[in-house]
């Protein structure tokens, strides 16, 4: 008897370390309601602490209410090298940014631009403020050392889709855009964006 609980109790021990990483630590889960449907992302705010309560800022304030994806990348309209596949998004125009913060690199944070990962469009590697975007596939030229941006610096990835590639994926494959006379985003903003109706916790 005692060795059957004892096998039990080992058995136990080593599924539980066989969990993959996400499920293991401290999450914090968002959904973000969009006209095409709802996506849910787990947030790592351990490993990104700075990107996650920048984020969850704009989320508790309503700020991406009445925002919208705005942009795709796709590899058939990328103007970029190498080539990506995400969608950006945001609050609108009007709406005020917090003060733009801190890059935490992917080899700060371990969290690589994998399926579905959301992260934080920028310029400057301090320049990110309320603009986001999610991959589609896995895209390691946005990771720290990718050659995607010049500065070798990469993208402050901070959580990841849970439930919802499918919305993810047909907005990336939306095929109407607006002129634009920036040659790098040519062919990627969309004519009719998709509204984000809230982002809120769950």
């Amino acid at each position: 008897m005692y060795r059957k609980f004892r096998n039990f109790i080992l058995m136990s021990i080593f599924a539980l370390m066989s969990l993959p990483a996400q499920t293991q630590e401290n999450t914090i889960d968002v959904t973000i309601i969009t006209t095409l449907g709802s996506i849910d992302i787990a947030l790592y705010p351990d490993r990104a602490p700075i990107t996650v309560d920048n984020f969850l800022k704009y989320a508790d304030a309503g700020l991406y209410n009445d925002g919208a994806f705005t942009r795709t990348v796709r590899y058939d309209n990328d103007n970029g090298t190498p080539k990506i596949e995400v969608i950006q998004g945001g609050p609108r125009l009007d709406v005020a940014r917090f003060p733009a913060i801190p890059l935490e690199t992917t080899q700060q944070t371990g969290i690589l631009h994998e399926n579905g990962v959301i992260s934080m469009a920028r310029g400057a590697p301090t320049s990110a403020d309320s603009e986001f975007f999610i991959t589609i596939g896995a895209q390691p030229s946005l990771d720290f050392g990718g050659t995607r941006n010049k500065d070798g610096q990469g993208f402050a990835a901070f959580g990841i889709v849970t439930n919802g590639m499918p919305v993810v994926r047909a907005i990336n494959a939306i095929r109407e855009t607006k002129d634009t006379e920036d040659a790098y985003t040519k062919g990627q903003y969309l004519a009719n964006p998709v509204k984000i109706i809230q982002v809120m916790r769950k």
